[in-house]
């Protein structure tokens, strides 16, 4: 007897962390943007795990499971802000092609944040797959940071697009003349512009292709000078092997861009820089321990 597919679920915000007083306690919410302790919510990270780039079945635990370390870093490190953070969880394993079902998701994860906690900023988190659709999910206008770790796009004709195809965006952000459907299809950047963007990859990554994150921020770096790209030189997808740094780093790029603390110098001189310089910049070692904010 054939088995029947299980029902597709709508996308969900795993429960908050960060809002009452230990980290891990997760709080049910009421309206208004407080939780049950009373403590206020200034701002949220959304953490959008990684995935597949086809698959139409449920997601794996396990992915949700990957960034709950990084959401918990964030939220101890932003507590006296007001900070929360959700898990999404994505109605699909998938990209799916022009479906673009994760994205979907991240943007709709942004919408219920706002019908939850109210006009808050908020910093779009996402790993590999997850990436890529906190990257499309930015447009919206309480989105005021994105970060990418290890971004994952398709190889250069796959999947409808071509990040490899720049589309020599203008400083109003509108895209060149057309130049064929791979230069329509790139992923786009033109929602990036006013929000700050953090993209981290490691030098070794296997699984998604550091040079395509890399042509992907060298266009957005065109069209908003709020862009850097850190490499984390010798480590893999799930930058497992510096993931101190990498956290430190995480931490440091959202209080700076949420709630105007001061960067550290190194996001500074990335933010500053012209490519290559500011979108090639090293992790160094010891992030977060031997440098002062």
């Amino acid at each position: 007897m054939a088995q029947q597919a299980l029902p597709v679920r709508d996308a969900r915000l795993g429960k908050p962390l960060g809002v009452s007083g230990d980290e891990g306690v997760r709080a049910t919410l009421r309206r208004g943007g407080a939780g049950r302790s009373g403590r206020s919510v200034s701002g949220v990270a959304l953490l959008l795990p990684d995935g597949a780039p086809d698959g139409t079945g449920r997601p794996s635990p396990l992915s949700a499971l990957a960034v709950r370390p990084l959401a918990g870093r964030l939220v101890r490190a932003g507590r006296a802000e007001g900070l929360t953070a959700h898990v999404v969880r994505y109605r699909r394993r998938g990209w799916n092609g022009d479906a673009a079902d994760p994205a979907r998701d991240a943007a709709w994860a942004v919408a219920e944040v706002v019908r939850r906690y109210g006009d808050v900023p908020v910093c779009l988190v996402g790993a590999g797959m997850g990436a890529r659709a906190a990257l499309h999910a930015a447009g919206h206008p309480a989105v005021g940071a994105v970060l990418g770790l290890a971004p994952w796009f398709p190889e250069p004709g796959a999947d409808g697009g071509s990040p490899e195809a720049a589309d020599d965006a203008g400083p109003d952000g509108a895209e060149a003349p057309g130049d064929g459907p791979a230069r329509r299809a790139a992923d786009p950047v033109k929602q990036l512009i006013g929000r700050h963007v953090l993209l981290v990859h490691g030098t070794n990554d296997g699984r998604t292709d550091p040079e395509l994150s890399y042509r992907y921020a060298e266009r957005a770096k065109k069209i908003n000078r709020d862009t850097c790209r850190f490499e984390v030189h010798s480590d893999g997808h799930a930058l497992l092997q510096h993931r101190s740094e990498v956290h430190a780093l995480a931490v440091d790029f959202l209080l700076g861009a949420l709630f105007a603390h001061d960067f550290a110098r190194p996001v500074q001189d990335a933010m500053a820089a012209p490519p290559p310089l500011g979108l090639r910049m090293p992790l160094a070692a010891g992030f977060g321990k031997s440098l002062r904010r």
